[in-house]
């Protein structure tokens, strides 16, 4: 082999590495935000708290429920209440209502976040609806809570002083076939 041909073998072999580098990326990089906004709250993604420990502190804030679903979702899906006022550190508890209206069961996940994005990172929901799917069968409707609470470290954020009301946003998507089938058995 000609000292040429080993050149040109060796970029070949380096560009077929680089593109194959690039779509490794590219698929990975939707896990690696989502796994970044959970870290970080970034986005107004919320944090996920195992157990209630905080003590409440003597700053209100106000809570609005926001429910949502997207276009290909044919369900009724509200919050049972709009707003809630409770202190900062006080462990609150919401319900959202979604109902089916269709003839077939449908399979649905939701996906979430809090404005201001920047209080996402202070914002602890211990139980969700949001962390599981939700199977409704035809007409079936459901009562589903969220019980939460609004961390005391949102005090030491000087970028959130002025922050006295967040609001907490549900948007149900259907879940494709594939995933269906390994929830309800199909």
């Amino acid at each position: 082999m000609t000292a040429v041909a080993q050149k040109n073998n060796r970029m070949a072999l380096i560009a077929v590495s680089a593109v194959l580098g690039m779509l490794g990326l590219a698929y990975a990089s939707v896990p690696l935000y989502d796994l970044f906004c959970k870290v970080t709250g970034y986005g107004g993604t919320t944090q996920r708290a195992e157990m209630f420990d905080a003590q409440a502190i003597d700053r209100d804030m106000n809570v609005r429920f926001a429910a949502n679903v997207h276009r290909d979702m044919p369900w009724d899906f509200k919050p049972q209440q709009h707003t809630q006022k409770l202190k900062v550190g006080e462990q609150g508890l919401a319900y959202f209502e979604a109902h089916n209206p269709t003839n077939q069961t449908i399979v649905g996940t939701a996906t979430y976040n809090v404005t201001p994005h920047k209080a996402g990172l202070y914002f602890a929901k211990i139980e969700c609806f949001c962390f599981t799917e939700q199977v409704l069968k035809p007409g079936e409707t459901v009562v589903m809570p969220v019980v939460y609470f609004i961390d005391p470290l949102i005090e030491e954020d000087i970028n959130l002083n002025e922050v006295t009301e967040v609001t907490l946003s549900y948007t149900f998507f259907v879940m494709e076939d594939e995933d269906a089938t390994n929830v309800t058995g199909r």
